[in-house]
C-alpha cells in the first residue's frame, strides 16, 4: 500500500510520541485503551451515524498504525443507538460494563444523550456528544460530558434571527416533544417578539401518520414563517400535509431533517423553497481539509466533523495526561482544546508532535475552535443557511 508524504509525516509524529510515553503509564497498564462510538446507525439519525463512526475509526486506525497512544493500541467498539433512548441505554451499559470503555463518542439525538449521560458520569466515562438540547449540559455530569454542537438556545436564536431577517412577523413553531423544544422556542420567541412580531408553539406526537389537525391550527394563526423542529420521518409527513393545505408562506427546518434523502423522496413541489439551518463545519480550515483527506469524502456533514474533533481531543487528552482513564480525559480536555497561548494544531499528529516537544496546544478542528465553557458547551460556531431550489439544496450563506 502506498502512502503519501503527509500520511508518512503524520504517522511518524504519532510514533515518535508513543515511543516516549511515560514509563509509569506503560507500567500501570500495557493493555489496550478502550473507546467506543455510540451513533445512530438506524432510526431517524441513520443517515448520519455510519459516516460518523467511519470518521472515528479512521482516526483510531491511523493512530494504531503508528504505535497507538502512550505505546498502547486503541480498541474501538461501535454500537448502534438506533436513535432510541432505550436501545441506547442497553448499548451504553454493555460498553461500560463489558467492554470497559473510558470514553463514548457520538451520541446524536438529545433524548439518547439525556438517557445515556447518567450511566457515563456514574461510571467515570467521558461522553462526547453532538446533541444540542440545552438541558443536557445542565445535568450534574461532573465534567464527564462535553459537546461540540451549539446548544439549543443558540440554535433557537439563529432560527429566530433568520425569520426576522426574512421579514417574518408571525412565526409558528411545530415541534415534537423533545428535550430541546422549550429552549429552541425560547430563542425563536426572543428574537421575533423582540422586534414586535408574534410567535406560537405547537408540540405534536411524532408517531402520528397525519398532522392535518396540527396544520389546521397552524393555518388559523396565519403565519408568514413556519419553523419545523422535528426529525426526518415526522417532517416528511408534515411537509406533505402542509403542501396539501395550500399554505404559501415560508418554511424553515433543521438541515438534519430536510436532507438530501428527504428531498429525493418527496415530490419537488412539496419541498421547493424550504430553508434549512445547521451548525456549519469549518470549511477551508486545516482540520476540515485533514478530515476530507482521511475519510475520502469531499463535503462531510457537521456531525462527522464534530466526532472527528471529539476523538482527536480525547486521544490528545490521554497523551497530555499520561493516563487513559475517563477522569484523566476530562481533566486534560481543556488543556488540549484551548491551552492558553498554545500552538494551534488541527490533527492528532500535529498535537502529539507539539506535546512531545513540551508545548501547550490549542486544538482547532474541522467543526470550529472547540473551545468549551465550564459546563461543556462550545462558545460559538458558524451556521450554514441553505434553500431547496429545483430539487436540490443551494447555499445561501455561512455566517
Amino acid at each position: 500500500m502506498n502512502i503519501s508524504r503527509r500520511q508518512f509525516v503524520a504517522s511518524s509524529a504519532i510514533l515518535a510520541l508513543s515511543g516516549t510515553a511515560p514509563i509509569r503509564a506503560l507500567a500501570q497498564d500495557s493493555g489496550s485503551i478502550h473507546i467506543a462510538t455510540l451513533t445512530p446507525l438506524t432510526g431517524a439519525g441513520g443517515p448520519y451515524g455510519p459516516v460518523m463512526a467511519q470518521a472515528v475509526k479512521a482516526v483510531v486506525d491511523q493512530a494504531n498504525a503508528s504505535g497507538g497512544i502512550l505505546g498502547r493500541q486503541i480498541q474501538l467498539v461501535s454500537e448502534d443507538d438506533q436513535t432510541n433512548p432505550e436501545a441506547a441505554v442497553r448499548a451504553a451499559r454493555k460498553l461500560i460494563d463489558v467492554d470497559k470503555v473510558q470514553a463514548i463518542v457520538g451520541t446524536w439525538a438529545s433524548a439518547v444523550t439525556t438517557a445515556v449521560a447518567p450511566l457515563c458520569w456514574e461510571s467515570k466515562v467521558v461522553l462526547a456528544t453532538v446533541s444540542g438540547a440545552d438541558p443536557i449540559t445542565r445535568l450534574p455530569h461532573q465534567g464527564y460530558l462535553f459537546r461540540t454542537q451549539p446548544n439549543t438556545v443558540l440554535q433557537g436564536e439563529k432560527f429566530g434571527q433568520f425569520c426576522v431577517d426574512e421579514g417574518a412577523k408571525r412565526v409558528f413553531f411545530l415541534c415534537p416533544q423533545t428535550p430541546f423544544v422549550d429552549t429552541q422556542y425560547a430563542g425563536i420567541k426572543a428574537k421575533v417578539e423582540g422586534v414586535g412580531g408574534e410567535t406560537k408553539l405547537l408540540v405534536y406526537d411524532d408517531k402520528k401518520s397525519s398532522y392535518r389537525s396540527e396544520v389546521d391550527d397552524m393555518l388559523a394563526f396565519k403565519p408568514d414563517m413556519v419553523v419545523l423542529g422535528g426529525y426526518m420521518p415526522d417532517t416528511t409527513i408534515l411537509l406533505k400535509d402542509i403542501f396539501r393545505s395550500g399554505y404559501e408562506g415560508k418554511k424553515v427546518a433543521f438541515a438534519y431533517s430536510v436532507n438530501a434523502k428527504l428531498i429525493e423522496g418527496l415530490p419537488k413541489e412539496v419541498v421547493e423553497g424550504i430553508y434549512t439551518i445547521a451548525p456549519a463545519p469549518a470549511e477551508g480550515s486545516n482540520g476540515y481539509t485533514n478530515l476530507t483527506k482521511l475519510i475520502g469524502i469531499a463535503q462531510p456533514d457537521t456531525y462527522t466533523c464534530q466526532v472527528y474533533d471529539q476523538i482527536n481531543l480525547i486521544l490528545l487528552a490521554i497523551a497530555a495526561s499520561g493516563q487513559a482513564t475517563g477522569t484523566d480525559v476530562k481533566t486534560a480536555l481543556r488543556t488540549v482544546s484551548q491551552g492558553k497561548d498554545g500552538v494551534k494544531v488541527s490533527s492528532l499528529a500535529e498535537g502529539l508532535a507539539a506535546l512531545k516537544d513540551g508545548k501547550t496546544i490549542d486544538y482547532v478542528g474541522a467543526s470550529g475552535p472547540c473551545d468549551f465553557n465550564d459546563i461543556g458547551d462550545i462558545f460559538d460556531c458558524q451556521f450554514r443557511y441553505e434553500q431547496v431550489a429545483d430539487g436540490a439544496l443551494k447555499l445561501i450563506k455561512t455566517a
